[in-house]
Parts: structure tokens; sequence; C-alpha cells
């Protein structure tokens, strides 16, 4: 076993690997940007060096790896992961590369000759082809990149008519997502499930295969929710499917732990299968693995097993030894906003708490990558953290992930775990009837929808807000003076206006001896703070967790989560009322970066014209003018780094 390993890569999966390292004795070096210099990954490592250029830039890793005496390098997932010209970089410096050698990762990474390889090993393929793609004729059908993943560059065309466009139009995205423009396509397989096996080869040629992971459940291509093993496949299909992905990783000559990904047709029967592709690296869903797969009866570490075979020993088991226990569900926290269309958040993480690891009959498992404090920025991918529930059954599982996420409090980023916790407890999930357009299909149904006048947060809430902003004054002694200016026997009532998806609620407050009253938009209610988190609202009492940023506040309650900001009637930040569209202030949607600015000061602007494009994480949106008007103010400028709600432009209406 080596006695150095520098992990190159962030968030939870370098602290998933060091947990590793630590555990075998393993001295672990991190890497960081200017970014994450006060990342969790950095504190947990034993040694830390800054990257000047990011996570991307091979000879600093190299050059950090010798400066620390490191004998290997593990790369995660993303970034360098599935690079082969790293790999061999590493090789040529003397360094084990931590995963497969870089022929298999080259032939895994082209999807054309990923095909034609396993094709040729027997596994069967989904009918397609590649070259000239004029003549296809079978519709629907699905245009690929050949050497683009994550649903990038992917275009589904429906009739011949629709053809030369889609083939122009993916061929424009594979170049400017991955530098080359070859295209393959694919018989469409009308609503899939996604289906993938976990395989482990060691350098003696030994390739065994540890259980089946349903990957379905996804968005744009996206996985959301991952399980093992599959509601859907009987022995017989998880056999074939099993036997099937080793012999691909067979035919690559393959090492280390890896992924082979096969589509499975909705309604038909669970025999039949096709090979998607082969992620040559570790999966981000590799936990519900490791919680349900037993090799001689005892759980799993994937990375260590990695970590062994990189350093030339043997498996040490056969396919016989390996067996599955219970059922493990796993789901992904995004720093995102289902209710604007999923686009990245970010901000401080004011206040964070985790759900309980274990009880008698499940268990939970978090791999997190984030710490309270911490600045969530808009320089990486949005994933903050997994949670991950084992129990005896499926239902079992589903029931406890669904309560841990509930106990999970995240107050500071949007995130979508009450997504999560909605799409959980959908009929379909529950009933296990999955497929990789379901999410889509529901999604009016999933995104949480409250009937409340003011944008969609709850009255005890905007109570509860209230009572935080105007605590009683009991510092002074005089238990007859109260903060609102009531003596004696007066009350006055201070107004406030507390603000949640751009609506605003009229709120009053005015304290009494015993309890306070609240009025929310004309409806009073009768509201006290209890000890720690709770209050007491109409009666009924509750858990609130509530962190406050300046005008800024969130709560968390019954395992929803709402951002409130808060005008004081009269403040200079006090707007009038109405929405964000009606004053004609525009805000950034998301945290990121200011990519083009379309106007400028004293332009005439008709509603719904294009602003300013802001990135984030990889994705533009491109801000409109609310209303018709003169644009009075652009305080932005291209590469300007702007938060969340920061203001972009100002438009006055044309009748002022």
């Amino acid at each position: 076993m080596f006695d150095t390993v520098l992990v190159a890569n962030r968030g939870e999966i370098a602290l998933r690997v060091i947990r590793t390292l630590r555990a075998l004795g393993v001295r672990s070096v991190a890497v960081y940007s200017a970014a994450d210099a006060a990342a969790p990954h950095v504190a947990a490592a034993d040694l830390a060096v800054r990257l000047p250029h990011g996570y991307l830039d091979t000879e600093a890793i190299l050059a950090a790896a010798r400066r620390t005496g490191a004998q290997a390098v593990h790369p995660g997932y993303g970034f360098l992961a599935e690079n082969a010209s790293f790999a061999r970089a590493c090789a040529e410096a003397g360094l084990a590369f931590v995963g497969p050698p870089p022929e298999a990762v080259e032939a895994m990474g082209d999807k054309i000759r990923a095909k034609e390889t396993v094709a040729r090993a027997g596994v069967p393929v989904v009918p397609g082809a590649s070259g000239d793609l004029s003549g296809w004729a079978e519709f629907p059908a699905l245009i690929k990149p050949s050497a683009g993943g994550g649903g990038k560059g992917m275009v589904l065309v429906r009739s011949a008519a629709e053809l030369p466009e889609a083939v122009e139009s993916a061929r424009r995205t594979a170049l400017a997502a991955f530098g080359d423009g070859t295209l393959l396509i694919e018989r469409y397989v009308e609503n899939p499930r996604h289906i993938e096996i976990q395989v482990m080869a060691d350098t003696l040629g030994q390739v065994v295969h540890l259980g089946e992971r349903e990957c379905s459940l996804q968005r744009r291509h996206q996985k959301i929710i991952e399980e093992a093993p599959s509601p859907f496949l009987d022995p017989a299909t998880r056999e074939a499917m099993g036997s099937a992905a080793v012999e691909a990783a067979r035919s690559v000559g393959y090492v280390g732990a890896g992924t082979v990904e096969f589509i499975v047709p909705g309604g038909g029967a669970p025999g039949e299968f096709f090979f998607m592709e082969m992620n040559t690296r570790l999966q981000v869903e590799h936990p519900v693995t490791e919680m349900v797969a037993r090799v001689r009866g005892v759980a799993p570490d994937l990375v260590e097993l990695q970590l062994r075979v990189a350093a030339g020993e043997p498996l040490g088991f056969s396919q016989g030894d390996v067996g599955l226990f219970g059922h493990a569900v796993e789901a992904r926290v995004y720093a995102e906003d289902p209710s604007r269309g999923f686009l990245p958040t970010g901000g401080r993480i004011l206040t964070l708490r985790e759900p309980a690891a274990a009880s008698q009959s499940s268990a939970v498992r978090v791999d997190s990558g984030i710490a309270e404090g911490m600045v969530v920025g808009s320089d990486y991918d949005p994933m903050l953290s997994k949670v991950i529930a084992w129990s005896a059954d499926r239902g079992g599982a589903l029931r406890t992930l669904r309560d841990a996420l509930a106990d999970t409090v995240l107050l500071g980023v949007p995130t979508n775990i009450s997504f999560l916790r909605a799409l959980l407890a959908h009929p379909a999930v529950v009933a296990g009837d999955l497929d990789t357009g379901l999410v889509e299909r529901h999604l009016d149904e999933l995104i949480p929808k409250f009937p409340d006048v003011s944008g969609g947060v709850p009255g005890d809430v905007l109570a509860v807000v209230a009572l935080h902003t105007h605590p009683r004054r009991e510092a002074t002694g005089d238990p007859w003076e109260i903060a609102d200016g009531w003596r004696l026997g007066k009350r006055a009532w201070t107004r406030y206006r507390l603000e949640s998806g751009g609506r605003i609620a009229e709120v009053r407050i005015r304290s009494g001896l015993e309890v306070t009253e609240v009025e929310v938009d004309g409806v009073v209610l009768q509201a006290r703070l209890a000890t720690g988190d709770t209050a007491t609202v109409d009666g009924v009492t509750r858990r609130y967790v509530v962190a406050r940023d300046g005008a800024a506040f969130w709560v968390a309650a019954c395992g929803e989560t709402w951002g409130v900001t808060l005008h004081r009637v009269g403040d200079p930040g006090d707007r009038s009322g109405g929405s964000r569209s009606a004053d004609g202030v525009v805000r950034s949607p998301m945290p990121g970066t200011v990519l083009v600015v379309k106007v400028g000061a004293g332009e005439r602007v008709a509603a719904g014209q294009a602003l300013v494009v802001v990135e984030a994480m990889k994705m533009e949106h491109t801000v409109t003018a609310p209303l018709a008007g003169v644009v009075a103010a652009v305080p932005v400028r291209a590469g300007q780094q702007v938060g969340m709600d920061a203001v972009l432009a100002t438009v006055t209406p044309e009748e002022a």
C-alpha cells in the first residue's frame, strides 16, 4: 500500500477519499484552488497545496505530488478523472494513477469505439450508426456526441425532416463542449430505465461485479436519485447484465473501479437491455453499492479496493463471494432553486444540521463537502452533499431517506431538498415504476406550492420571522416596557413587509405580556417564542430553525425551508409593493459572472428584451426587461461577479 496519496479533486469526493486514506493509515495530500482555500477538504487532509490555475492544471498537480512525496494520485470523479493524457502524465512522472489504464479510458471515452468494442465481446448494443448520418431512416432517434457525456449535445429527432438541422445543432454543441464534432445516431428507446453495473478489476485479470444501481430518476439527463438493487430486475436479468458488464470491462483490459451503464426499454420484459456507455471512474452514486453489497459478508469500501488494485494487489475474491443485503437509496442535494427552473444558487451557509446516522432498523450516511460558515459560489458543480439511507427493504429505505432529508437543515443557500422529498413520495417512485422521463412529466407536482398569497411562505413562518425581528425587550428590567413601544397598557403596531419569491406580504406586529399578535395579510395570529428552536403560532407549537443574515431570514420547519427578506416600512430599502417586475428593478436569478451586457443607460427597451447574460456553473441565463421603458441604470459590467438577486439593471416605465 502507498504511504502518501494526492487527491486531485475537491468537495465531497475529496473528503470521501481522505476518509479511507485515514482509515488505512495513509498520508493524504489535498490540492485546492483560490476559491477553495477555506474548503473542508483542505482542512481534512494531512497536507494541502494550492493550485494557481485550478483543478485542471496537470503540471501543478504533478509538482504538488513531487513536493509532498506522493506515490499515487486519486482523481475522484469529474475534472481529470477520465482524462487519458493525465493518466499518462502520472505514469511518466512515476506516480500510480488510481484508475484504469489510459488505453481503457480512451476506448470507453469514445462512444463509437466503445460500442464497437463491447459488441465484439458479445454485449448487446442499441442499433445505431456513425459517420454520415443523413441516411438514417428509423425514427424516433437520438443523436449523441461521440466524445461527450452528461447528456450534453444530445438531440432527439422525431422525423427525417428534422434530421439535417438536428445534426448541425448537435455538432455545434459537441465542438463547443468537447472539441470534437463526431456524432453517432441510435434508435431512441421510449421511456427507458437506466441501470448500471459496478465492476471492479485487478491487474491480474480478475473482474467481478458488485450488483446494479437503478438511476432512472433524472432531470435533463442528470441523475437525482439512485438506488440499489433495482426494483425492476429479476435474478436472471441481474446475472445476465452483470456478466455483460464484466465482459465489457475485460474487452478493454480494464483495471480498477468502473461502471457499465445499460438502457432497458420501458414497459418491456426485464430480460432486454442494451449497453450505453462505461464510466471509467468511481461514480457519484457508489455509496448505495457500498451499503448493499457484501463480500464474504462484509461491506466493501470501493475506494480502498481502488487503492489496493492500483498498488498491484489482487482483488482477493471472486464473483461467488459477492452478495446483496437490504436496499439503499441516495439523494443528491444541490444548490439550486426548483421554483426558478432549477437555476444554480449560492450564498453563505448560516446553519447546517445533518440527520442522525443510524437507528436499530435502518442507517443513514451523509457524504458532504460543506460546512457551516462556508460560502457556496458559482465556480464549481452545484452538488453540496449526498444523503444515503439503508433499510432491510425498499419501502423502509425510501421512508428513512425522506425522514433524513426532513431532518437536514441547511440555511443560507436555496437547495432542492423539498423537491427531493416530494419525488421520493411520488406514487410511481414508491411503486418502483420508474423511467428516465418520470421527473419531467411530473415536474409541476413535485415543486412545492403553497396556497398562501405571500410568495409561497405560510403565515406561521412569516409570524416567526416577525417574532425574531421584534423581540420583547427584557434587558431593561422594566417588565412593562415592550420593544414596540407599548407601555402602561398602550399597544402600538410596527409594520413590516416580508418579501419572498418576488412577492411581498404586509405584516404588523405588537407585543403583549404573554403573547404577541402578528397580523399577516389581514389575518391576526397569536404567537410566542418558546425555548430553543420552538415557537407557538395560533396554539400550535413547532420547531422553527431560524438564521439571519442582515435583512435576510431563513426558516426551516417541517422539512421545508424558506428565505424571507425583511423591509421595515419607511426604511430606505423598502419598496412600496408589487413584484420585482412591477418596479422595473432587474435582479440576477443566480450567483455567477456577467458574460454580456446588451444595453446601456438611456436606451429604450421592449418588454422581454435581453438586457444581461449571466453564467454560473456552465449555465447561461439571459435576463430580460420586465416592462417596456428606458434603461435608467446598468450597474454591472462584463466579467463582474454578482450574487443572487443582485441588481443588474433598472428600467423606468414608458409612462414615467
